[in-house]
């Protein structure tokens, strides 16, 4: 399992390891077809859960093979721990920012610069993060703290000049996505395969390369760019933002689960925090620009 990303490269797709829970059946008399590119599972011969009685027959029968009760294992309890702290301290700092950074007239630039700056250094610790191997708390924890400074502002200038109380809409629109898809997927209705991984990682690419020419307009032309975020194709775009994060989260449980079920060390439930923390702050960011869109058309 490595950390899901919506906008960085997604380690669990990438070239030094595959996706643990694809292709997991046994073949007669060898070991499980997915143990050569699952970074948790190996051969039999060489299988970390061998002290487990239940090992080989969970091998046996297809069925991924359960974790020693030993420490140093991830758990569900750590992956809510850590995503619970991640998560906290950005709320935390979005609302001192909220709070500390006015976006009045005489102040808005000032809070903008601040928010930019600490946007940008975010995006660099993520692009850090997501191309090491191992997950680094600090890494993560500056990352969510700074995403709330940047978080807090924007929100704040959305709230307060285009549309009073888009941001409450758009953490109850984030929360709602959330909730849906973790029951859609507990539910056994979204089945994350490798169909589902390459229309889902096509589809971000795609998203993100029109949106970075968008933005490319914008900025030597002038105006909205090519008008992928106003008006109705600004909607249509946001809808299409939504439901990519809703894609992104199931990948997330999925990495989750096979963390889980193949023992992955403790530490990749920072790497689980970090990727739930991305994905969670596209939607809020989809929602509260698709909000804005609305309320600008009135």
């Amino acid at each position: 399992m490595r950390s899901s990303n919506p906008v960085f490269s997604r380690r669990g797709f990438s070239r030094d390891n595959g996706y643990a829970g694809f292709n997991t059946a046994p073949q007669a008399g060898g070991a499980a077809v997915g143990t050569q590119g699952n970074p948790y599972a190996q051969p039999q011969a060489g299988n970390p859960y061998a002290q487990n009685p239940y090992a080989q027959q969970d091998l046996q029968y297809g069925a991924p093979p359960q974790a020693p009760v030993t420490t140093g294992r991830m758990t569900m309890d750590d992956v809510l721990m850590r995503t619970g702290t991640t998560l906290g301290i950005l709320i935390v700092t979005a609302a001192l920012a909220w709070a500390t950074l006015p976006v009045d007239d005489a102040n808005i630039s000032r809070s903008y610069g601040i928010a930019i700056v600490a946007g940008l250094i975010g995006m660099v610790l993520a692009l850090v993060q997501s191309f090491k191997r191992k997950a680094s708390p600090a890494l993560i924890l500056s990352y969510a703290a700074l995403e709330g400074v940047f978080l807090g502002v924007v929100s704040s200038v959305v709230d307060n000049r285009i549309a009073s109380g888009a941001a409450m809409q758009a953490v109850l629109g984030t929360l709602a996505v959330f909730g849906a898809v973790l029951v859609a997927y507990k539910a056994g209705w979204i089945r994350v395969n490798r169909r589902f991984v390459g229309f889902v990682m096509a589809a971000a690419l795609g998203f993100i390369v029109l949106m970075a020419i968008n933005l490319l307009f914008a900025v030597f032309g002038g105006g909205d760019g090519l008008g992928f975020r106003s008006g109705p194709l600004g909607i249509l775009f946001g809808v299409i933002g939504i439901l990519l994060g809703a894609c992104f989260l199931a990948l997330d449980f999925k990495q989750v689960e096979d963390g889980i079920a193949y023992g992955a060390p403790r530490e990749e439930a920072w790497l689980a925090a970090f990727g739930l923390t991305l994905t969670l702050v596209w939607i809020y960011m989809e929602f509260l620009r698709l909000i804005s869109i609305l309320n600008s058309s009135d």
